[in-house]
């Protein structure tokens, strides 16, 4: 499992190195992720994204996502953009369960597959023989509306990859939204969402490197 982690982070480092220019200023690199964000999004033949889904993502605004009952339609690709974060979300699962409501803590194991947009490559992923039994283990708090959330750093390819075990904030926007559960009989599934992160909603490297990613993440109470 080291060796995995350790051969994971040097990757991660060496696709941030060479899609990165010294010269570059902030703002040309905010240009490029937004350009990568809107290629992808627009489903081109040359990005991954094209591989990923069936049609291009059809954006909606945060207000039809209500008028929706804060729904996305799977079918025409649907994902709701929230203008304040800049992160775009697809719910693919509900879930079952209740959600987290204001005041409580809950302990949340996630599978996910993370997709470095700006060099179009699967980064860092918890879906394989490796992990087969450790999910990313997060606690997190909802206090009024605000979620807060920390991985357990002996239980996170997350953590272990970025050196920090601060929950990306377009992890936890869609909590607002999904129920966490455990599947108990066999109608019931655990949720699932899509999410375009930007770097500022990122992780550290994410944020540090200004570069967007896109995630397949499920989410499921832990007990």
């Amino acid at each position: 499992m080291k060796k995995f982690i350790l051969f994971a982070c040097l990757a991660i480092t060496t696709a941030i190195l060479t899609s990165c220019n010294d010269v570059e200023t902030f703002a040309e690199k905010r240009d490029k992720e937004n350009a990568a964000i809107a290629k992808f999004i627009s489903g081109d033949t040359t990005t991954i994204a094209s591989k990923l889904f069936a049609k291009p993502i059809h954006v909606i605004s945060e207000i039809d996502f209500e008028n929706a009952g804060c729904k996305t339609d799977t079918a025409s690709n649907e994902f709701v953009l929230f203008e304040q974060s800049g992160v775009y979300m697809q719910i693919v699962r509900e879930g079952c369960g209740e959600k987290l409501e204001s005041g409580q803590t809950a302990t949340i194991l996630c599978r996910f597959d993370e997709y470095n947009i700006l060099t179009d490559s699967l980064q860092l992923s918890n879906n394989n023989i490796y992990f087969q039994h450790i999910p990313d283990k997060m606690t997190v708090t909802n206090m009024y509306g605000t979620f807060t959330g920390m991985f357990d750093n002996k239980s996170s390819i997350m953590a272990a990859a970025y050196q920090s075990t601060s929950v990306p904030g377009g992890w936890l926007i869609p909590l607002r939204y999904i129920k966490l559960g455990r599947q108990s009989k066999p109608d019931e599934e655990i949720a699932k969402v899509r999410v375009i992160v930007p770097s500022a909603q990122g992780h550290s490297y994410a944020s540090a490197n200004t570069y967007p990613c896109y995630y397949e993440i499920t989410y499921q109470r832990g007990q």
